[in-house]
């Protein structure tokens, strides 16, 4: 693939990701409900797939905004996690996780935790590389992407030391 290709802007929906899995007892506190920080590998890893769909680069995790845990997810039922990526910006890429549980008895799912995650690719001396920018379609991707430009001009306005 040329640099030319690498930028030409992509949609949204090309970089959804989705996994699920069962939840077993050695994945749970002793409230039977999954540990947070399995859900919070679980969405890195996520939004690492769709990040890398997205630019066709290595990528690693810069920050994780606003991960938000609505509900426990239960032993026994089933963890859905999904992402896309909803912004872009020259070497950065915001990938929105939402994350549901399943009744796997029932069929009844349920929000659980979402969160915000920027992503930044990497060339092979491991320096930022150059992304496409993303195209949101659906009302709920354009939601997302004037939310991440949010986030994101309010960044630059603060001074780092």
């Amino acid at each position: 693939m040329t640099e030319e290709q690498y930028l030409q802007p992509r949609k949204a929906k090309n970089s959804h990701a989705e996994l699920m899995d069962l939840v077993l007892p050695p994945d749970t506190n002793h409230h039977e409900t999954i540990f947070g920080g399995k859900v919070m590998a679980y969405a890195d890893k996520l939004a690492v797939i769709s990040a890398m769909k997205h630019c066709r680069k290595p990528v690693v995790t810069v920050r994780s905004d606003s991960f938000e845990f609505h509900a426990p997810i239960k032993a026994g039922e089933a963890i859905c996690v999904e992402s896309k990526v909803i912004c872009s910006h020259r070497t950065t890429m915001e990938v929105y996780v939402e994350i549901h549980s399943e009744n796997l008895m029932t069929g009844e799912r349920k929000l659980t935790s979402s969160a915000y995650m920027t992503m930044i690719a990497i060339d092979d001396e491991g320096r930022p590389s150059v992304v496409p920018p993303v195209i949101p379609e659906t009302e709920e991707e354009k939601y997302h992407y004037n939310l991440a430009m949010e986030r994101y001009n309010a960044r630059k306005l603060v001074k780092r030391p």
